[in-house]
């Protein structure tokens, strides 16, 4: 058995909500899962409930008339789930769970404990269990109010100079300088972020927002601020106000858990992506260590792929080759721990422990919180890199995020936004979004940039096994902290640079300099001031040029017979010598 992180006061002890008390969200629904065994062959639907193999299934009939229920397949018809089952699982993935086995009951919800032990007595099903409902791992609907900014409004500041996120590593994930290679804003990714709802009329995801793809929104206002600021960390618009995303070229689009369920949901955004695309889990759940009961403070909470259903829709996703990205928890728990291996009385007799290294991976990358550089926004939560003492942790852990003082869209939990707020929702941004929640969205926009990059080069992207290995063999290391050493694994923050250099390891070229352009004013200005030589049929940069550099290749080009020779590596500049 590992240790167990106590409770505690001091940089990073906190817990993730208002003050350390931790969020509360509206409209969580319970699910009651029924995990059917295969012989039977049941096919549920409008008309009640049949058997494909002629079987008797005459007391589930009576049963499920008797109590008023019905038996809903969780990821559609059992045929056509069948046949849409991956032929060809990605590396690392394994045998797929039969996602044909899985209903949801409908009816009877306040007779739900006493239904899973009754359902699981029948002859023809395996198993029932009552998950919990699911919320929102942090420390929409277009409505009435979306009709854009009222004329005279002032305009909003520029707030980019607070993501410290976007910058150069170790602090950042050094996605400005991967805006400077081709693909490295994420074009040509996909992106659905599973939760529950969004502000989809804000002023600043105009750009590359798809809209809902699977679900209705849950109309409440902190529901809505959550989703809000996970798109914004992603995709934020590129322009001169607010904020901007790590990937602002890739696609961003939403599912809604509510009315279906997470399972459901992660499957359905799954179907409607590609090989290579990402799918984000926004959500944590309350877990074994204080017998599955909703609080407050979140403590004991953890990533989904602990129930069986939402394991094999991940693993689901991950065969099909998409890039699946989940939120570990705040649970202040260690994954490692002894209680994790003991299965749940109702959990189907295959299910194994998902957090033990040992057994089949989900393939999905689970996603730890940590500290933010001393000092960021005026706060200090402790070293940097350090495990802040909410986010769960352990060997399953694959990479690490800010999980404090992370700026973007929305508004403060379930009030206006703290950075800026005021009556229009749409222009509201917060200073402090948190949580394993604000951490995993950076991981994402650190893999779109990635995939873009790969995809702009003709490259295959990257599956999730080459995700998961790329994130833990590269990246800025973590810290340790008082009380919580780096052996309490989060894994490292991402570092763009740093990983595209490990999938494709550039070779230095030279060259000499045809024309060149001195970029006083970059664009986008995020971007560092650059001199660009053009080398080889390419522009190459040289970012913070020195002001004798900038002056030298002015000169040589001045006088009409240039001898500029360039070292380069793919487009940025590693050496420069100058003559005459």
């Amino acid at each position: 058995m590992t240790d167990q992180a106590p409770p505690g006061t001091g940089p990073g002890m906190a817990g993730p909500g208002p003050d350390g008390a931790g969020f509360t969200y509206q409209g969580a629904e319970p699910e009651l899962i029924v995990v059917a065994r295969a012989e039977p062959g049941l096919r549920a639907g409008a008309g009640g409930v049949r058997s494909a193999s002629g079987a008797d299934i005459s007391a589930l009939e009576m049963f499920l008339s008797d109590q008023q229920l019905s038996l809903e397949p969780l990821f559609g018809s059992e045929e056509r789930i069948r046949a849409a089952m991956p032929q060809e699982p990605s590396a690392g993935t394994g045998g797929l769970p039969d996602l044909s086995l899985f209903y949801r009951v409908r009816g009877g919800d306040t007779r739900a404990v006493e239904l899973t032990a009754r359902l699981s007595a029948l002859p023809e099903i395996e198993t029932a269990y009552l998950k919990p409902g699911a919320v929102p791992a942090t420390s929409a609907a277009r409505g009435p109010e979306d009709q854009g900014r009222k004329e005279g409004a002032p305009a909003t500041p520029d707030f980019t100079g607070r993501q410290g996120h976007l910058g150069a590593a170790p602090e950042g994930v050094n996605a400005v300088w991967a805006w400077q290679r081709q693909g490295g804003d994420g074009e040509g990714v996909t992106i659905v972020d599973v939760e529950g709802a969004w502000q989809l009329g804000h002023e600043d995801l105009a750009e590359r927002l798809a809209g809902i793809v699977v679900g209705n929104p849950i109309q409440d206002l902190a529901w809505r601020n959550h989703g809000t600021a996970v798109l914004g960390v992603i995709g934020g618009d590129r322009n001169d106000r607010g904020v901007v995303g790590l990937a602002p070229g890739a696609v961003t689009a939403a599912a809604s858990i509510q009315g279906i369920g997470s399972a459901a949901a992660i499957h359905a955004a799954a179907e409607r992506l590609s090989r290579g695309d990402i799918l984000l889990i926004e959500l944590h759940r309350p877990g074994p260590r204080f017998d599955y009961e909703h609080r407050d403070d979140q403590r004991g909470y953890i990533a989904l792929e602990w129930w069986p259903d939402d394991f094999a829709a991940i693993r689901w996703a991950t065969a099909k080759g998409v890039v699946v990205v989940e939120a570990a928890g705040n649970g202040a728990e260690s994954l490692d721990d002894a209680l994790y291996e003991r299965r749940p009385d109702r959990f189907p007799q295959w299910w194994r422990n998902p957090f033990n290294p040992s057994n089949q991976s989900s393939g999905a990358i689970l996603v730890g919180a940590g500290a933010p550089p001393p000092g960021t926004h005026g706060r200090d939560h402790g070293p940097d890199r350090s495990r802040l003492g909410f986010s769960n942790y352990g060997m399953r852990l694959d990479a690490q995020g800010w999980g404090r003082e992370v700026t973007t869209t929305g508004g403060f939990w379930d009030r206006p936004g703290d950075l800026q707020g005021g009556t229009e929702e749409i222009a509201w941004y917060t200073d402090s979004f948190s949580g394993t929640s604000s951490a995993s969205p950076i991981v994402v926009g650190a893999l779109a940039s990635l995939q873009g990059m790969l995809k702009a080069a003709g490259a295959d992207p990257m599956n999730p096994e080459q995700a998961r290995e790329v994130l833990r063999t590269t990246g800025s290391p973590q810290q340790d902290a008082p009380g919580r050493p780096a052996s309490q694994r989060i894994g490292n923050r991402p570092d763009i640079r740093a990983a595209v250099t490990h999938l494709v390891p550039s070779s230095v070229g030279s060259g000499q300099a045809e024309r060149y352009w001195d970029e006083l004013l970059p664009y986008p200005r995020e971007l560092p001031p650059r001199l660009r030589l053009f080398v080889a049929g390419a522009w190459r940069n040289l970012n913070r040029p020195a002001p004798e550099v900038r002056q030298a290749v002015h000169s040589a080009f001045a006088g009409g017979r240039p001898d500029v020779r360039v070292w380069y590596s793919d487009d940025e500049v590693v050496g420069l010598v100058i003559t005459g």
